[in-house]
């Protein structure tokens, strides 16, 4: 468990710092930079190139946790991204943070935590078998296309970021699912046996779907509607696939499912409202230096 929580939480931290180390990077491109020059532009930038590092050791750290812990535990506590982007903008980039966007911070962690106290995930058995992938990536595969085919149809852009977003986020919550099946084909395989069996080239393809889904979401409608969905939707789904897939077990006390139940839905509202009351912008990054 601990080893579980202090990589999931290393990954969130490092997904929140690729994050804010993009937006600097991409806020000191010149304007006439485009093309190949943007690129070099871009390479010879020491914060992109460290947000790339985050990048990278985020989804090491995922993988780590994942491969030694649950599912519902992983995904549900990389919700603290937005909290880490929060105090990162506050004593890195030295935004002014507002009462209520700290107010929302301690909301989803205590929420968080109190969830999982009283549902008390734990992992089942690591590697499904065929139907129960088949059903799963049928089932959740078929409403990731059937919500960016809704999503393309002309309408408000709101409704429109919604639904790309709800995509995005089933899609990342596959991907855990894939970067769980993997590790576990690496530890048995090797690095070799692994590009025989699909679970790595599943991890791949979401991937790509996932980052072409977020952007559209990103570029459709505010980031204060696509943001909070693909935060919140990501541990919801995960922890059906954790049951579905991988036999997670909970609490058998109904209160404390209460509890857990009424917990997850006031994390989300702390998201929404951190979300919302967060900085717009991030113009302060530009004064960032390594």
């Amino acid at each position: 468990m601990i080893v579980t929580v202090l990589f999931a939480l290393l990954a969130a931290l490092s997904n929140a710092i690729h994050l804010m180390t993009q937006h600097a990077a991409s806020s000191d491109i010149p304007e006439e930079r485009k093309g190949l020059r943007l690129i070099a532009h871009l390479f010879s930038h020491p914060l992109w190139l460290l947000g790339w590092v985050a990048a990278a050791g985020g989804f090491a750290f995922q993988a780590i946790a994942l491969h030694n812990g649950a599912l519902s535990i992983v995904q549900p506590l990389l919700v603290t991204e937005l909290v880490f982007a929060l105090i990162l903008r506050r004593f890195w980039i030295h935004q002014n943070i507002v009462h209520a966007a700290w107010v929302s911070a301690f909301v989803v962690v205590g929420a968080l935590a109190l969830f999982l106290s009283a549902a008390n995930p734990s992992g089942g058995h690591p590697v499904p078998n065929k139907a129960e992938w088949a059903s799963a990536l049928l089932t959740f595969g078929g409403i990731v296309v059937g919500l960016t085919i809704l999503a393309t149809k002309k309408g408000a852009p709101v409704r429109r970021a919604a639904l790309y977003a709800a995509a995005a986020s089933i899609t990342w919550a596959l991907m855990a699912t894939f970067i769980k099946a993997a590790t576990h084909t690496l530890a048995d395989s090797g690095v070799v046996g692994t590009l025989d069996h699909w679970p790595v080239y599943a991890l791949v393809a979401s991937g790509v779907v996932g980052t072409v889904l977020q952007q559209a979401a990103l570029q459709t409608g505010p980031l204060s509607v696509s943001q909070p969905v693909l935060i919140v939707v990501d541990p919801a789904v995960a922890i059906v696939l954790s049951l579905w897939l991988f036999d997670d077990k909970f609490t058998d006390s109904s209160v404390q499912i209460a509890l857990a139940v009424v917990s997850f839905l006031v994390m989300a509202i702390g998201v929404v409202a951190l979300s919302r009351a967060a900085p717009a912008d991030l113009d302060p990054l530009r004064h960032v230096r390594l």
